[in-house]
């Protein structure tokens, strides 16, 4: 598919946002349990849906390009419309003001939006195979649902017995899975359980139930396993009473060619255009570990990795970037972070004290401790947050742009607290809380002066660190 960006006027334009609001068809919650998952966007639209898990395949045609162009035309995906007494019916992002909440302890999701004195208010939940949809409205309105893709179209149900049927069935179903959660210490704050609850509900979501794959996000591009955001999940759920969760996971890592890409598909097969990044192995034998399986032989990890036979040199690090010799691969490896040292903290290049201080430093505290290396660390990552955002760090000094990242943010606290710097590691949650969507997903990455998100909503490898961040504090 060619994309243009808008330069012709038979060019679609995607719709303009509300104010305050990232614009229709980019996603900001996830509906599901493991089984079909549907990305929803900020005004009710369903832009993203995958069988028969959240790395399977899509029955919406929503490229990130297109995205990122700003031409999704106007009916891309499931769009609710509203007609208010009789008028022409709008789509949501029409309205005078849109609000969007979780069904609290689940994925269900409410959107609810306001057309002058008509509130119109749409609930999306998954089960098996089918995702199902549920609309009301005050006097004067009426909801239809259109599709332009019958892929998608044929597995929604709307309004009847078996759409509340699903509705029910899933709330009960996710708030009984949530009840197994090891508890946050009594100490936590409500703000810090509900962020707990939601990036435990998050997980549950981009996992599928059967194979332990874990997609990065419910979007084109980040619908893939990367073998780091999948055992950072694993971890997570490990480390918060999910076992069996964490087992399918590590043993889905445990089966794929690392050498052979940087990314796959949700059967395991590589995904073409990025080759394999250095820190691959180091994640899958940490959830090995964590879930009590056999880690790779280093002569496994050695032949999946590093298939030239050469270090961990020379290779892409979690910046996904041109190779190098990089901070990130090393700890992940094992390998001495002497050439990493200066006298400000740890470098993201080894040998070039130009190349900024990198936030993975701290990986050398949590999950790969190194405790040689703490002080470096603490002198790290107490740089780099001299200079957050209201809502986060970036990943490093030298990141272009000013834009923070909410998993650096995330894994910086964790570590941070790990280090006994519990006042910085707070404040870095304080900006996860501010980055949140009102339903409470962390985006990838989001604007540094307006708080929207700009990219992949919610992210699973964010998501992931939180909950290991929030356990370090309150165990």
């Amino acid at each position: 598919m060619a994309v243009v960006s808008g330069g012709s006027s038979a060019d679609p334009h995607t719709p303009a946002a509300l104010p305050g609001l990232p614009p229709p068809f980019l996603g900001t919650a996830v509906v599901g349990s493991g089984g079909l998952t549907a990305a929803i966007d900020a005004y009710g639209d369903v832009v993203d849906l995958r069988v028969p898990g959240p790395a399977g395949r899509a029955l919406i045609d929503n490229p990130t390009d297109r995205q990122a162009a700003g031409t999704v035309p106007a009916d891309t995906g499931i769009v609710p419309r509203v007609s208010i007494d009789g008028g022409p019916a709008q789509p949501l992002w029409r309205a005078d003001s849109v609000t969007q909440r979780y069904l609290p302890g689940t994925n269900v999701v409410r959107t609810v939006a306001r057309f002058d004195s008509v509130r119109v208010a749409v609930v999306y939940a998954a089960r098996g195979a089918s995702l199902a949809c549920l609309t009301s409205s005050t006097d004067g309105g009426r909801v239809s649902i259109r599709s332009r893709e019958p892929a998608a179209e044929s597995r929604l149900g709307c309004n009847d017995r078996m759409a509340r049927s699903t509705v029910s069935a899933a709330t009960e179903s996710e708030r009984r899975w949530l009840s197994r959660a090891r508890p946050l210490s009594p100490a936590a704050p409500p703000w810090a359980r509900r962020m707990y609850r939601r990036s435990l509900l998050t997980l549950r979501a981009l996992t599928d139930r059967r194979t332990g794959t874990v997609a990065a996000g419910a979007r084109d591009g980040w619908a893939y396993v990367w073998p780091r955001d999948a055992g950072t999940a694993a971890l997570a759920f490990a480390t918060a009473g999910y076992r069996s969760e964490a087992r399918r996971i590590a043993r889905f890592l445990l089966g794929l060619d690392l050498g052979a890409a940087a990314r796959f598909h949700g059967d395991g097969t590589p995904v073409a255009g990025r080759e394999a990044q250095g820190d691959a192995a180091g994640w899958v034998a940490l959830a090995a570990r964590a879930t009590g399986l056999a880690p790779l032989s280093p002569a496994r990890a050695r032949a999946d990795v590093l298939p030239s036979g050469a270090s961990w040199r020379n290779r892409a690090d979690y910046q996904e970037g041109a190779p190098g010799d990089f901070l990130a691969n090393a700890i992940a490896t094992g390998h001495p972070l002497e050439p990493f040292a200066t006298s400000r903290g740890l470098v993201r290049k080894a040998g070039n004290p130009d190349s900024g201080l990198d936030s993975a430093a701290a990986w050398a505290v949590r999950p790969f401790p190194r405790p040689a290396s703490f002080p470096a660390v603490r002198r790290t990552l107490l740089r780099l947050t001299r200079d957050q955002t209201r809502f986060g760090i970036a990943p490093g000094a030298a990141w272009p742009g000013t834009d923070p990242w909410t998993a650096p943010t995330a894994w910086t606290a964790w570590s941070l607290a790990a280090l006994g710097e519990r006042r910085q590691a707070l404040r870095l949650l304080g900006d996860l809380r501010r980055a949140s969507t009102p339903a409470g997903a962390l985006p990838e990455r989001l604007d540094a002066h307006t708080g929207v998100p700009v990219s992949t909503t919610p992210l699973a490898w964010s998501h992931a660190f939180a909950i290991l961040a929030l356990r370090q504090l309150w165990p």
